[in-house]
């Protein structure tokens, strides 16, 4: 029967579909339904980081510009111009120096969530090298009270457990997990597709597969619109030697008698596409915290001028961000070290705050109900030998 296909179609059985134990529940390619990529973190890395120019931007933005923040070392009483944590920090490894392995580190908090500091101690159990290990490999292992007890790395099938002091772990607030952070890429997931999804489409556009720029109607003398089997291929062959490519770009068509070029235009919809995906840039910078003005983004008026973007990317998203990181490296090592030292960024070298900071400057010198030792402690300097002692 003419109709047997259809119920062939209708009683054969589902195909199985199995998903890795490992990877996320992902919607399949039905009709009616919406498709989003993997959750995990290397797909999102490939998706939103390798695959997304916004996304990659955005990361390579933060973690260059937390990287190249300066450091300074202090605790109660000094600020550490040389000091074994400064060495070692400027120095972490034989393949980094200092810029390489921060910028690795806020790359993988910022693409995972959670970022993971191993130290190599020497013979007097102190670290003498740094080494920043890939987030997806990573496992922590919980002891009965729930707190880590160790760390498992995995590469090739092959893993290494290492002990909870070895390891500095570095993670994003994640309300619903104790163990791992989230990730400012899982919140701009949705837009990465959405932004993604409009890149193929505007491809497909150019490569003439989603809508040919116009059509050549052909009405015979008969009346019909159906074109002879030589003549088709007659006038396919001359449109594709005389009428494509760079060459022939703007050269007239001459039409025979019966052949009509009716050009087909863009739909409103497909116009507004490309808001759309300005829109999905928009939300991806937004989730990493950097103002669309600096990714050149257009159509956002935030801020007035590029140097106010500039300044509150660093005060809003680079400083917090290398403030907490330094903290948390600062108190890992005073614990290996037994020496209680607080490492942050140095504010006075901050090109992008200089205007800030000489206005906090000049505020707290005219503060003349301060003693010097309180003046110093707003700026976040240590407080002199003198004022200790007295």
């Amino acid at each position: 029967m003419i109709f047997d296909f259809l119920r062939r179609g209708a009683g054969a059985e589902a195909p199985e579909a199995k998903a890795s134990a490992a990877g996320p529940v992902v919607a399949w390619h039905n009709a009616g339904r919406v498709a989003w990529s993997p959750r995990d973190t290397a797909s999102l890395t490939r998706t939103g980081f390798a695959g997304n120019p916004v996304g990659f931007r955005s990361v390579k933005l933060i973690s260059e510009a937390a990287a190249a923040l300066p450091l300074v070392l202090q605790d109660r009483m000094q600020r550490y111009e040389t000091h074994p944590m400064l060495s070692l920090i400027r120095r972490p490894n034989g393949a980094q120096g200092r810029a390489e392995l921060m910028e690795a580190l806020f790359g993988q908090l910022l693409l995972s969530g959670d970022a993971y500091v191993e130290a190599v101690r020497g013979s007097d159990d102190l670290p003498v090298e740094l080494h920043v290990l890939r987030s997806d490999r990573m496992r922590v292992v919980p002891g009965a009270d729930g707190w880590p007890v160790a760390y498992e790395y995995t590469v090739g099938g092959k893993s290494h457990r290492f002990d909870a002091e070895s390891i500095c772990h570095i993670k994003s607030f994640h309300p619903q997990d104790d163990h791992y952070g989230f990730s400012p890429m899982q919140a701009a997931a949705m837009a990465v597709d959405v932004h993604n999804a409009a890149s193929r489409w505007s491809k497909s556009l150019l490569d003439n597969a989603a809508r040919p720029s116009g059509a050549l109607v052909w009405t015979g003398s008969d009346g019909q619109g159906v074109m002879a089997e030589d003549q088709f291929r007659r006038l396919s062959d001359e449109i594709e030697a005389n009428f494509q490519g760079a060459r022939n770009a703007g050269r007239p068509m001459v039409l025979e008698g019966g052949l009509d070029w009716k050009p087909m235009g863009f739909s409103p919809s497909d116009m507004e596409f490309q808001k759309t995906k300005e829109a999905a840039a928009r939300e991806i910078a937004l989730a990493f915290g950097v103002p669309p003005m600096l990714l050149g983004i257009q159509g956002d008026a935030t801020y007035s001028n590029y140097q106010e973007a500039n300044r509150a990317f660093y005060r809003l998203t680079v400083l917090p961000l290398v403030t907490r990181v330094a903290a948390n490296l600062s108190d890992w090592l005073s614990g290996l070290s037994g020496e209680e030292v607080l490492l942050k960024p140095d504010l006075d070298q901050v090109p992008a705050l200089a205007a800030e900071r000489d206005a906090q400057w000049a505020r707290v010198s005219r503060a003349d109900f301060l003693t010097g030792a309180e003046k110093r402690m707003l700026l976040g300097l240590p407080a002199l030998a003198e004022d200790a002692h007295g």
